[in-house]
């Protein structure tokens, strides 16, 4: 029976948990409350339906014929099951996710060991107080002017004003 194959994907529900943010715990906890319902009733259900009883049937309706009729179209009746259309596309997804994620971390590490080489520098420097125009130029050379190139104030081009 296929209630007894969706029975078998389970779901973890504690690291379900550990990703739901406090403010919607409530919804988390409607939701596995209304799942084990939904698999306690699977779980009550018999492996195979119950068996018609076609020949009481036959017993107790009067016209002749019309149990045989059902009884020969719930035997043709065939009804199809589901197919999962979905799963590959999603796996494609999560991998791709996956490498994104993969991608950003590694950003993440390259970009960290970049700010902490500034914060190094930012704590082994004069303090502002303390320098001169020279010592602020060698720390920060973009601050340094150019006035053989602009010879006239401000020393720099109009448009990075």
């Amino acid at each position: 029976m296929a209630g007894r194959r969706v029975a078998l994907k389970a779901i973890d529900w504690v690291a379900f948990a550990e990703r739901v943010p406090p403010n919607q715990r409530g919804m988390f906890n409607a939701l596995k409350t209304r799942s084990d319902g939904i698999s306690a009733k699977l779980a009550s259900l018999p492996e195979k339906p119950v068996a018609i009883d076609w020949n009481f049937y036959r017993s107790a309706v009067a016209k002749a014929g019309m149990v045989d009729e059902f009884e020969k179209k719930f035997k043709a009746l065939q009804i199809p099951e589901p197919t999962d259309t979905q799963t590959s596309t999603i796996n494609a997804q999560e991998a791709e996710a996956n490498k994104s994620a993969q991608a950003y971390t590694e950003g993440s590490k390259a970009r960290i060991a970049q700010y902490e080489e500034e914060l190094a520098k930012f704590k082994n420097m004069i303090p502002f107080d303390q320098m001169t125009i020279e010592d602020l130029n060698s720390v920060f050379p973009e601050t340094k002017l150019d006035k053989v190139k602009h010879p006239y104030w401000p020393h720099k081009p109009i448009a990075e004003l």
